[in-house]
Parts: C-alpha cells; sequence; structure tokens
C-alpha cells in the first residue's frame, strides 16, 4: 500500500519542509497575481496579467504590460512585497540545502578514508591513472584517488571511487588521503619533477610505504629512486618493449597475457605469504605434495628476511613462515592457500638472488 501523502511530508527534514511549502506558496502566490491583473485591468488578457505576475516577482524591471490604474498598482505594491520575500526565501533554503549537502558529502568521504586499512593511493588520474585505478578497482583492491583537475575528479566520482580533490604535493593532502595507513602509493602525474616531489613528501610521510612512480624521461629514473621510490616505470619504455615482445615472441606473450588477466583463461599469477602455523611452512615443496593439493605451480619463492628471490625452486626446496610464494594457477586454488594460513601479499621489495 502506498505511503499517504502526510506520511511522505512527515520523513521529510525541516529544511524540505520549508522549500516545499514556499515552493506551494510562491505557485499559488502566481496564480493569484494572475487572477488579480486580470480582474483589476479587465482589458488585460491572461497571457498579459501572468507576464506582469511573473517580472514583478522576478524583478526584471522591464516596463508595465499596459498602463495600470491606481487600485492595480497598489496591488502590485502588496504582491511585490510577499511574493519578492517569499522568493528569497525559498533561494536561500535552496542555496543552504545544496552546501549542506556537498559539505556532508565531503564528510562521508573523508570518514571512508579514516576507516581504510592497507590501501593504494593514486596520484594522478589521466589515461594511465585512469587504467591502472580500474585495474585496482576490478581487483577489490581499496584506493583513493588524488587528482587537482575539476573535471577529472568529477569523472573519477562517476564511477564510484574515493576521490581526494587536491595537490599531491601538498603533505595535507596526503594525509587526508591516509597515506599513514597505506599499503602504496603509485605517482602518476604527468611531469617527473611532481613525480620526483611526491616520492619525497610521501617517503617522509611513511619511511615503510611502498611507492612505484611514473617516469616520462628515462634519465628521471634515478633521481626518483632517490627521492625514496621503491619503483619506477617507464609506460613508454614498457609499451616499447611488449610491442617487440609480441613480434619476436607470439606465444610467450599470448601465454604471459593470459596468466596475468589480459585474456580470459582462467589462470592468474599471484603472490602469496606463508604465515606462521600454515600448512606449507617447514615443508618442502614435495613433502607438501604442492602440485597434488593446489593445481598450481610455484615459480619463485622470496625468502625472508632478506626478500631474495628463487626462481624456479625444486622439490626439495622447503618453505619457511614468512616466505612469498609467485604461483600460477587458477583463482580458486589461490582461494584455498589463502585458506590453509598463506595471505595475499603485497608487492615485496625484492631483489634477485645469484
Amino acid at each position: 500500500m502506498p505511503a499517504s501523502p502526510h506520511y511522505w511530508f512527515r520523513n521529510k527534514t525541516p529544511e524540505q519542509r520549508e522549500i516545499i511549502f514556499g515552493t506551494l506558496f510562491l505557485t499559488c502566490w502566481l496564480a493569484l497575481g494572475t487572477l488579480g491583473y486580470s480582474v483589476l485591468e479587465q482589458e488585460w488578457s491572461l497571457i498579459d496579467a501572468f507576464y506582469m505576475t511573473f517580472i514583478t516577482l522576478t524583478t526584471i524591471g522591464f516596463n508595465e504590460v499596459h498602463d495600470l490604474s491606481t487600485t492595480g498598482r497598489l496591488f502590485t505594491i502588496v504582491f511585490a512585497i510577499v511574493g519578492i520575500g517569499c522568493v528569497a526565501f525559498v533561494l536561500a533554503r535552496w542555496a543552504t540545502v545544496l552546501i549542506a549537502g556537498s559539505i556532508i558529502r565531503e564528510r562521508q568521504r573523508a570518514w571512508k578514508i579514516r576507516r581504510m586499512q592497507d590501501h593504494y593511493i593514486i596520484c594522478g588520474y589521466g589515461r594511465v591513472g585512469a587504467d591502472v585505478t580500474a585495474a585496482l578497482h576490478d581487483a577489490n583492491k581499496p584506493l583513493v584517488v588524488l587528482e587537482l583537475d575539476d573535471e577529472r575528479v568529477h569523472q573519477a566520482r562517476n564511477t564510484d571511487l574515493t576521490v581526494v580533490h587536491g595537490d599531491a604535493t601538498h603533505d595535507s593532502v596526503l594525509r587526508s588521503a591516509g597515506i599513514m595507513r597505506a599499503r602504496g602509493l603509485i605517482t602518476l602525474l604527468p611531469e617527473d619533477s611532481l613525480n620526483v616531489y611526491v616520492t619525497l613528501v610521501a617517503r617522509e610521510l611513511n619511511p615503510h610505504l611502498y611507492i612505484l612512480a611514473r617516469a616520462n624521461d628515462p634519465a628521471s629514473r634515478r633521481r626518483i629512486l632517490q627521492a625514496g621510490a621503491s619503483q619506477v616505470v617507464a609506460p613508454a619504455h614498457v609499451g616499447a618493449t611488449r610491442i617487440a615482445q609480441v613480434i619476436l615472441r607470439p606465444h610467450v606473450d599470448r601465454f604471459i597475457s593470459r596468466v596475468l588477466g589480459v585474456d580470459d583463461f582462467g589462470l592468474v599469477i599471484e603472490q602469496v605469504s606463508v604465515e606462521a602455523g600454515s600448512f606449507l611452512a617447514g615443508k618442502t615443496l614435495n613433502e607438501a605434495r604442492f602440485r597434488q593439493h593446489f593445481e598450481a605451480i610455484v615459480t619463485c619463492i622470496i625468502k625472508s628476511p632478506h626478500s631474495e628471490m628463487h626462481f624456479n625452486p625444486g622439490p626439495h626446496d622447503r618453505i619457511a613462515a614468512g616466505d612469498i610464494l609467485i604461483v600460477i594457477g587458477s583463482n580458486q586454488m589461490i582461494h584455498r592457500l589463502v585458506n590453509l594460513g598463506c595471505s595475499p601479499h603485497g608487492t615485496p621489495d625484492v631483489r634477485i638472488s645469484a
């Protein structure tokens, strides 16, 4: 059964009720003014009467449609005093509601960010930033986008992203994005000097943060690493390498694309951390019967605490608590690994062992 008008009206806020009352009154006042001019100025048509009513309420100030009688002028004075006051009241209430709504939305975004833990901060929502953000969002990773351009902020918010409107080079903006609780920061600003500065500020605020920075000029790579970046990526170089890979090794590229999820092959490459007390901790790959249990392949073991990479581990390589496994398998098998005491791991700071 639909709710009654009285119930619907009672559930409105006081500001909304005032707007509804004011709008209804203005509508009735407009009709009263049209009727009043039609009666008092008998030679006027309804269109003339409505037009005179409208320009009086809106204070446009055009000339009178026709000469007014003395009674008509007195009617206009009373009509204008009441009507213009009501218009000002309704407009003020609308402005209050719109401003309050904007403030409430900003507070909701700030509250949501304060609750985030181990999230990623994306600095820059340009073409590259939008693609990176979409990939992380599709992987259900919590993230915050920092963007200064108004149009890009609007585009990001239309995709239900959590966006902070501000300059990523300011430490106050990075703090508002929850940098102290973040897992990683990705700076993809169009100028290398800006990426260097964001890296410097972010590293100072959070010394343990993983920072991935974009370098448009290969010569800037060294400066960005010195500023504190964990890793630097040059999109143009990556794109050129990928093109060469497609030409020289098409089948290898096809396999890697499918494993990384570019094509729908049902496989993923994932990194998982072996926790203390895990089924795998302390066992070799052979003792754990890894391939039989999980139908997955361990391509690399990153040994704790030095983060050394051991590629293509053999069946007698032992897994210790804290190690990170790079695994190729189905999503279902990755979930089984997590349930047995392995947790998805963030991007590690690794080096290749000799």
